[in-house]
């Protein structure tokens, strides 16, 4: 919030303590007004009486006392929540929580939420988290914590509930697209540890990422992570998965650092509100971290705000393909400013565009190739396997054949083989690799 605003918030305060304190809000104005403030000769004047008239009906005439703090706190939460669904007033002890929340390790459940319809609503799970666990998804609706309904209920109020000392228990009632009846979920909650990059090699030649959230140091984690990979395969990668399904977002210059790791040059981000200050764009440095490796990013509903940004910047550049499904659509950019009480205000200040001019707010990234959200199931061969050469009794040897796995090769091998066929997506997003190697293979010879 710009100063000048700041001031009519402020003065709208005054106004209304000067109701119950006897004195004129005309005269009060126009001692202002005098000052020749643009802002202030401008004030919506009829409604600030209205403020002030209703202040002083609440203090005189509603069935209980109410403190002028509570009040005054709760018009400013309104004013805030009014605008936009991530717009808010953070008192001293809900700054405080937020603050905790952004450090990599609190105590809770382990998901991120919004509103909507009244509820509160997952935007997705953390990885490895009590609720990642008990199998909480991307846009289930929770409707009661325990046995009181959130209908109505602050987020503020509900995240306080839900977070508690580890090792206690808390039940979520939640609503389910596809589902009758609420599911209950009886959650123990734990601290919260917030391991933003993990990484693994699914076959020989391609590498799988996986970004959880955007945190200040995930670019350099992610750097990291893509340099193990290229040790543990002991040759250049062939093609890599970026997953950043679920993923609810994080700090914005973490996904710009993100992205120019990839792209060689041009705008990654920018945003633009109304004040000049609010424009702000985000360009890349040379150089490419896999050096024109074929890359498939991977994005459902839950993939939101930083991970949008990402994806947004590898699709426009060409620099990779996108699959899954369309992603949540937060294109907003909120500002958090601390105020004299030891609170905050955060409110949305921009929005942020695509290199490509596109917003996505309320929009989403779509997909280069849309995905079903399916599972690869084996049809296996009734207990009798196929018999094949290597099989026969004597037969030769293949000169090649000179290597042997190790048998934590063919575990790892094993485990890989697992995950690809309970994740179709990413059995398709390394599909889609193996072929665009072949390609880029056979178009250089």
């Amino acid at each position: 919030m710009d100063q000048n605003r700041l001031k009519v918030v402020a003065l709208a305060v005054l106004l209304g303590f000067s109701a119950v304190s006897g004195f004129n809000i005309s005269y009060a104005a126009t001692v202002e007004s005098n000052k020749e403030s643009p802002v202030q000769k401008n004030l919506p004047l009829e409604q600030l009486r209205n403020f002030s008239d209703i202040f002083a009906r609440i203090k005189t005439d509603y069935v209980e006392q109410v403190e002028d703090k509570e009040l005054l706190e709760n018009a400013i939460r309104g004013m805030l929540s009014g605008l936009d669904p991530h717009s808010t007033y953070l008192d001293p002890e809900e700054y405080k929580e937020l603050k905790i929340g952004t450090t990599g390790q609190f105590g809770g459940l382990g998901i991120q939420v919004g509103t909507e319809d009244g509820f509160v609503k997952v935007i997705s799970p953390i990885d490895d988290t009590p609720a990642f666990k008990a199998g909480i998804k991307a846009g289930d609706l929770i409707i009661r914590l325990n046995d009181k309904s959130v209908k109505d209920m602050s987020l503020n109020d509900a995240v306080k509930l839900m977070r508690g000392k580890p090792g206690s228990s808390i039940e979520l009632s939640v609503l389910r697209e596809g589902k009758d009846e609420p599911i209950k979920f009886k959650i123990k909650r734990a601290v919260i540890k917030v391991k933003s990059v993990k990484s693994h090699i699914l076959e020989p030649g391609f590498g799988y990422v996986r970004i959880s959230t955007f945190q200040s140091k995930t670019a350099q984690h992610l750097k990291d992570a893509i340099k193990r990979l290229v040790k543990n395969n002991k040759a250049p990668l062939n093609g890599l998965i970026v997953d950043l399904r679920n993923n609810p977002g994080g700090v914005l210059n973490a996904a710009a650092d993100v992205s120019d790791l990839f792209i060689e040059k041009g705008k990654l981000v920018y945003t633009k509100g109304r004040t000049e200050d609010s424009y702000f764009e985000f360009t890349a440095r040379s150089g490419d971290v896999i050096k024109n490796t074929p890359i498939v990013v991977l994005i459902n509903g839950g993939s939101a705000s930083a991970s949008e940004i990402v994806a947004g910047a590898l699709q426009d550049h060409k620099r990779a393909v996108i699959m899954g499904e369309k992603s949540f659509g937060k294109g907003s950019v909120q500002t958090i400013q601390e105020l004299r009480n030891g609170g905050a205000v955060k409110f949305t200040t921009a929005r942020y565009f695509t290199p490509n001019g596109r917003s996505i707010q309320a929009e989403g990234i779509v997909p280069d190739i849309i995905l079903d959200n399916l599972q690869v199931i084996s049809t296996g061969h009734n207990g009798v396997k196929p018999i094949k050469e290597s099989d026969l009794s004597g037969h030769i040897s293949n000169p090649d054949d000179k290597k042997k796995r190790s048998i934590k090769d063919k575990k790892n091998e094993d485990q890989m083989a697992e995950k690809l066929q309970k994740d179709y997506k990413i059995h398709e997003a390394l599909n889609l690799l193996k072929g665009l190697h072949i390609l880029s293979t056979n178009n250089k010879k």
